[in-house]
């Protein structure tokens, strides 16, 4: 009797050990930054799954009338939490109107909702246009052709003036003269990796220009 008491509790651990462990199916959520932007703002999240399974998340936004984008592919890891930061700006002309918007996730047959609203604001941001061409014209800088006329052509024709004002004409006569000093690329590499805001990179311009630092020759020759 002794004996059987004694081989019971080892049969039971035993049992233990070996038993196969049991998963709960995979779960995924979406941390929102916060629930409400602005133009000139850029969405922001994050996806948290509870495991990590090799696969892409599926991620479509959509507004209220149940208008969305295709599926977009997020790759999930190395961490339970992928961040997810938009790669542009909310702009006033762009395909996001006034209102609420929904973020569905899908992952590894696990979904999830989230919901933003994009409001109305006094904000003045630099459009994604000319973002795209400060890229070029600071990976232009082993070449012979000079951009810094074009990326303030672009600028006087983009930017509204209460954020960055042009006060001369750019035309073919001038603009293969205007210099821009070696040192602001530095500061549109930063604009454009969003260390700096739209407001900052502006306030740089404007003050090149107000020191006469950024001007047409033309232009002084008529002062003069």
């Amino acid at each position: 009797m002794r004996t059987r008491n004694a081989v019971l509790p080892i049969i039971l651990a035993l049992s233990l050990v070996f038993l196969p462990t049991v998963y709960g199916e995979p779960t995924v959520n979406i941390i929102m930054e916060k629930t409400t932007y602005s133009y000139c703002e850029r969405l922001f999240y994050i996806i948290e799954v509870s495991e990590i399974t090799n696969e892409s998340a599926i991620i479509h936004i959509r507004d209220e009338s149940g208008k969305g984008s295709s599926a977009i592919p997020i790759a999930i890891g190395p961490g339970l939490q992928t961040p997810v930061p938009a790669p542009f700006a909310f702009e006033k002309d762009s395909i996001f109107e006034l209102g609420k918007y929904f973020i569905d996730v899908e992952y590894s047959g696990a979904e999830s909702t989230a919901e933003f609203n994009l409001i109305d604001s006094n904000n003045i941001c630099i459009p994604e246009s000319v973002r795209l061409f400060v890229i070029e014209w600071f990976l232009n800088e082993d070449s012979n052709k000079n951009l810094d006329g074009y990326l303030i052509d672009i600028i006087q024709k983009e930017v509204d003036i209460k954020l960055i004002d042009i006060p001369f004409e750019i035309n073919k006569n001038n603009i293969h003269d205007i210099d821009i000093p070696d040192w602001v690329k530095n500061v549109g590499y930063w604009w454009v990796q969003v260390i700096i805001s739209d407001k900052n990179f502006a306030q740089v311009i404007s003050y090149l220009i107000d020191e006469n630092i950024i001007s047409t020759p033309i232009e002084t020759e008529n002062e003069i």
